[in-house]
């Protein structure tokens, strides 16, 4: 049997604040699992307070490939046939990639191609943009590589700093992923 698109696992290692923009604003999708690589995670408690299932496991000193086994045997468990990466602060393997190919969106706070991996913001600014934001993407092998679904820009100011163009984004990512989540789990 072919998982559902329309319900979707979100893997997290923190507050999920992207993963709460999911679940609140949750309209042609449904959260069947909140899973964490960190089981201290803040946003783990958040839903299950709000009686979604969740699945934690810390992942600090694991083989890559038995963690990430264990964590794609949970997610098809779940029927999840979309699988949100919000937050989550581990580079999965190949072999997990391949396994969930196509069916996996990452939230990135950069406009990609521009500034894959950490530092993001402090990077913006160091290079002088007028402009930055989040994206959206297809995950892949490739960190940040994949198909681009999604964009939402903030403008760059003089008065900036990291923790305020942070905050600007983050406020964009919580209105952009639901909707491109939204778009993508119909497909």
């Amino acid at each position: 049997m072919t998982p559902d698109p329309r319900k979707v696992a979100i893997l997290i290692s923190g507050r999920g604040s992207n993963m709460r923009a999911l679940v609140e604003k949750a309209e042609g999708y449904e959260v069947t699992l909140v899973a964490s690589n960190r089981p201290s995670a803040p946003g783990l408690a958040w839903a299950e307070e709000r009686g979604i299932e969740t699945w934690s496991e810390d992942s600090r000193g694991q083989d890559r490939a038995d963690f990430d086994k264990r964590l794609g045997d949970r997610l098809e468990e779940s029927g999840a046939g979309t699988i949100a990466l919000a937050g989550f602060m581990r580079i999965l393997g190949p072999d997990f990639i391949r396994r969930f190919e196509g069916r996996m969106l990452n939230i990135h706070p950069s406009l990609l191609p521009k500034y894959k991996g950490l530092d993001t913001h402090a990077r913006a600014l160091e290079a002088g943009d007028a402009e930055h934001g989040c994206s959206v993407h297809v995950v892949t092998e490739e960190l940040d590589a994949g198909e681009v679904v999604a964009q939402a820009r903030v403008p760059v100011t003089d008065s900036d700093t990291i923790g305020t163009l942070e905050a600007k984004v983050l406020i964009e990512e919580h209105k952009l992923y639901p909707q491109a989540l939204a778009r993508f789990a119909a497909r």
